[in-house]
């Protein structure tokens, strides 16, 4: 059996999916999670609080770990969380992490990632890390905007990060916590090429059949659109990432072929997939 934890969100709703289709028995973990999505069993549970895990780790086999929220502005403890897994017999933990937790060995922002990653590489387990850059998805952010009067707002505009489709981070995951050949390997994902925020709205736009507006943020107006959804620590590093990238951040990783043999989906390939969000 395989616990997802964060099972509601992006990648962990789209790893619980392809489980089950691949005849998995799976245990869908999250802090608001009702019905049983896609013939899972589901397990509300904060990972806050690491012994509110315990009833659904019984019987696991592997724990795809996805650290989010008020954990990673400090709240919980990753040495407890992962004593927790460990102690419940389970064999091999997939991680959620991100690029920047080795590209920014100093930021705040990513500072729990990297004792989440500590915490699991001085376990017996085995683990996989997955260190995905930007998310596609987080264009999703634009959908009140391109919906009321066709405009994407977004700070620098013209800087290109190569965006990884959370579908392609959801099949790595999937993978790696059925395989053991991918124990104790660590995966940065990426898209196949940089995209712009403005190349963004170009791309969205194309995908509904409608020219948009884009306007360029300030990093202070930019800091307060952010901070609403997420503490200022993890606001502030991620505006430095879209600001002033990295060489690490910027270059194509063959992680995603290594894995699945196919290459990472485009940015143009998502929005067209998730146009209908925005219409």
């Amino acid at each position: 059996m395989i616990v997802v934890t964060g099972a509601t969100g992006n990648v962990g709703g789209t790893v619980v999916r392809l489980l089950t289709e691949a005849g998995e028995k799976v245990t869908a973990v999250s802090r608001h999670i009702g019905e049983a999505p896609d013939g899972a069993v589901a397990v509300r549970a904060d990972l806050a609080d690491a012994g509110s895990l315990r009833p659904a780790l019984d019987g696991a086999d592997a724990v795809f770990l996805c650290p989010a929220g008020d954990l990673l502005a400090g709240a919980g403890s990753p040495d407890g969380l992962v004593q927790v897994i460990e102690a419940a017999g389970v064999r091999r933990v997939v991680l959620l992490s991100s690029q920047a937790s080795r590209t920014r060995p100093r930021a705040v922002s990513h500072a729990r990632l990297r004792e989440f990653e500590g915490a699991l590489m001085g376990s017996g387990l085995n683990w996989t890390i997955l260190r995905p850059g930007g998310f596609a998805s987080n264009t999703l952010a634009h959908v009140p905007s391109v919906r009321a009067d066709r405009t994407v707002a977004a700070p620098f505009g013209d800087v290109g990060l190569p965006l990884v489709d959370p579908a392609d981070i959801a099949e790595v995951a999937a993978v790696a916590l059925r395989d053991e050949r991918h124990d104790g390997r660590t995966y940065v994902l990426t898209g196949p090429a940089p995209v712009s925020p403005r190349e963004q709205a170009a791309a969205i736009g194309a995908a509904i059949g409608a020219e948009l507006h884009f306007t360029e943020l300030t990093r202070a107006q930019a800091m307060a659109r952010f901070t609403r959804v997420m503490p200022e620590p993890v606001a502030d590093g991620t505006l430095d990432i879209m600001g002033a990238p990295t060489g690490a951040e910027l270059a194509i990783s063959p992680d995603v072929e290594e894995v699945l043999g196919l290459a990472p989906r485009s940015f143009a390939a998502w929005a067209e997939r998730n146009a209908d969000a925005f219409r």
